[in-house]
């Protein structure tokens, strides 16, 4: 299957008062049509940032420093604002993290679907627009759609109000969507549907998808693959079989020992010691060796390179180095 999406070597740096930030440092991945990549790491590693420069929604502060992004094949790294207008919404979507901000509140659900539904379809007659509409809302789950077309958002929850930014993305029907933390800003009991939704679009309409979270346990849910980036690199790449069953970054092993079903029986939950470093001066050698207790005197050093692992698992770590210590991981099953 020939890739949807290709990143390649891509770096992305801001320049601010206080410096040149390089918020994505070198970062290669690929999507094929149908799958869904989980993005996963803290807060400021660049997961968000990844996913804007591939739509070209960068402030104007933000600059794409070198690599490629190539979309079924095409360079669109150099598209002029112009150029990309005509792709957002039918070849790439994305649905942000708190759809109360997303949301127009002075104008209705429905307006607001109908309103991206015809900036694609320009010449829908009033009638096939709302019957557009209300196969959208029906298809994002929410319930008696011709009660609540008129509705405004005030009337809506959190959840409800996410159905409604996903029909939004959804209305060009894009091959590739992405959804930046669509669950963080719902209750707990939500986020489920809200996942499981996701899921079951993507498979209905076969649209890729590039899913960004901090939370390993929500990727467990809709991941196929898993990109973990930390300090603006991806350190750890897999299925996402992979990634829970033989994690090999110690990142990952954080990530994975900081999740709660993983910390039953103890007295509080697994904390990753310190915090990442900061991106306007980048740490020499591996960024993440200060926090890391296997660190070895070269990760202070030099970077690692990506080591393979199995044909569909790379980690950034020296010890998969045949000359490393071996190490007992504290999660996983890998050595």
């Amino acid at each position: 299957m020939p890739e949807l999406l290709e990143v390649k070597n891509l770096s992305v740096s801001f320049f601010t008062p206080a410096g040149e930030v390089h918020a994505v440092r070198d970062v290669s991945f690929s999507l094929k049509a149908g799958q869904v990549l989980a993005l996963v790491g803290e807060s400021g590693c660049g997961k968000s940032v990844l996913c804007r420069s591939v739509m070209k929604l960068l402030p104007r502060t933000a600059k794409i420093k070198s690599g490629s992004i190539l979309v079924n094949g095409a360079d669109i790294t150099h598209y002029q604002e112009r150029d990309m207008h005509k792709l957002r919404g039918k070849l790439f979507s994305m649905v942000f993290q708190d759809p109360m901000t997303s949301l127009n509140p002075a104008m209705s659900i429905g307006a607001q679907i109908g309103e991206a539904v015809r900036v694609h379809r320009p010449r829908l007659s009033r009638e096939a627009l709302r019957a557009k509409v209300l196969e959208l809302m029906a298809l994002v789950g929410i319930d008696r759609p011709e009660d609540r077309i008129d509705l405004y958002p005030h009337h809506f929850s959190g959840g409800m109000c996410q159905r409604a930014v996903l029909a939004i993305a959804l209305a060009g029907n894009p091959a590739i969507l992405f959804a930046d933390e669509p669950t963080t800003a719902l209750d707990v009991t939500i986020q489920a549907q809200i996942l499981d939704l996701f899921r079951d679009i993507q498979r209905r309409l076969g649209t890729a998808t590039v899913f960004v979270t901090h939370d390993l346990g929500v990727v467990a849910r809709v991941a196929d693959r898993v990109a973990v980036m930390y300090a603006g690199k991806i350190v750890e790449t897999g299925t996402a079989e992979e990634i829970f069953y033989d994690p090999r970054h110690p990142y990952t092993w954080g990530l994975l020992r900081s999740l709660p079903a993983l910390s039953k029986g103890r007295d509080s939950l697994y904390a990753i010691p310190g915090m990442p470093p900061t991106l306007v001066n980048p740490p020499r050698g591996d960024a993440f060796a200060c926090r890391n207790e296997f660190a070895l005197a070269i990760d202070y050093q030099e970077e690692p390179p990506m080591f393979q692992v199995t044909d569909t698992h790379y980690a950034a770590t020296w010890l998969l180095d045949p000359r490393a210590p071996a190490i007992t991981p504290p999660v996983g099953g890998g050595s």
